[in-house]
């Protein structure tokens, strides 16, 4: 049994009368350039076997493939670090169709999820500040399967502040939205996330109404299994991301980027979003 010494997702492989193609981890594909009398050779060094002879041209070759980060041992994804003790403990709060495929997910990354609700006692109550701090967690995970009902989510925004990780998601009909984790004093909280998407419709009064509700919702409304699960896994990739201090993924940096999930399909779209500055106050007017 031979260990293959390419880095997760990257592939090597014969493309019939052009010779060796490899496929990267984000599908792009590149040719191979090299001599046809070293392909089974340099096919049997990258599947592990450690009694393939080498000469001068394969050495070059796997210097190639370690340079671009394509062997295992030199890839930012093979390390797979484990979650550092002091962030282990992640406090959930909010609805169970949430909380609970995210406990799962988290007790398997190595975390120690804790799923007490809120001492208001509710997943859709405000929380003191310093209720979301007892026990001492390294993270404060809120998710909703509705709408955020107006100031739920205000004390959780200082979390930051304090040296807590913050990370929400909630509902809004079919579609779902999680937002940017925040971890420090400047990151985007939820507040920001609510400015920033009543400044780019024109149906402002429409979206900030339907926050506040009531709102008189379809039979069929609801989390799916799927769904729930698709949230739960992108919410615990960026909290062990978060914990670990692994490289960001392409795209936009984590902490500006809020996701948009089509619940209907399972469509993840990404937007970029901005803390919101702080408004200069008026200047007053002498006399």
């Amino acid at each position: 049994m031979f260990r293959s010494r390419l880095a997760p997702g990257v592939e090597v492989f014969p493309v019939p009368g052009r010779g060796l193609a490899l496929r990267t981890d984000s599908g792009e594909f590149l040719s191979v350039r090299t001599a046809a009398a070293d392909h089974a050779a340099l096919l049997s060094l990258l599947s592990g076997r450690t009694d393939t002879p080498t000469d001068a041209e394969l050495d070059r070759l796997l210097r190639a493939f370690e340079e671009a980060g394509y062997l295992a041992e030199h890839s930012p994804e093979a390390a797979s670090p484990q979650w550092p003790a002091a962030r282990r403990a992640v406090r959930l709060l909010g609805d169970p169709v949430l909380t609970e495929p995210l406990a799962a997910c988290l007790t398997g990354l190595g975390a120690e999820p804790r799923t007490d609700p809120p001492a208001a006692d509710s997943a859709a109550s405000p929380a003191a500040l310093g209720d979301l701090l007892h026990g001492d967690p390294a993270a404060v995970v809120w998710c909703l399967d509705g709408p955020v009902p107006d100031g739920l989510w205000d004390a959780a925004d200082l979390l930051p502040e304090h040296g807590v990780a913050w990370l929400r998601c909630h509902r809004e009909g079919r579609q779902a939205y999680v937002e940017p984790l925040a971890a420090a004093p400047g990151d985007v909280t939820s507040a920001h996330v609510r400015l920033r998407r009543l400044a780019a419709t024109p149906a402002h009064r429409e979206l900030a109404a339907y926050w506040s509700g009531p709102r008189t919702s379809g039979a069929t409304d609801g989390l799916t299994g799927p769904a729930a699960g698709l949230l739960a896994a992108l919410l615990a990739d960026d909290l062990v991301r978060w914990a670990t201090d692994a490289p960001g993924t392409t795209g936009l940096p984590a902490r500006r980027r809020l996701r948009k999930v089509d619940l209907r399909t399972l469509t993840v779209t990404e937007h970029p979003v901005l803390p919101v500055p702080d408004v200069a106050p008026m200047p007053r007017k002498d006399g």
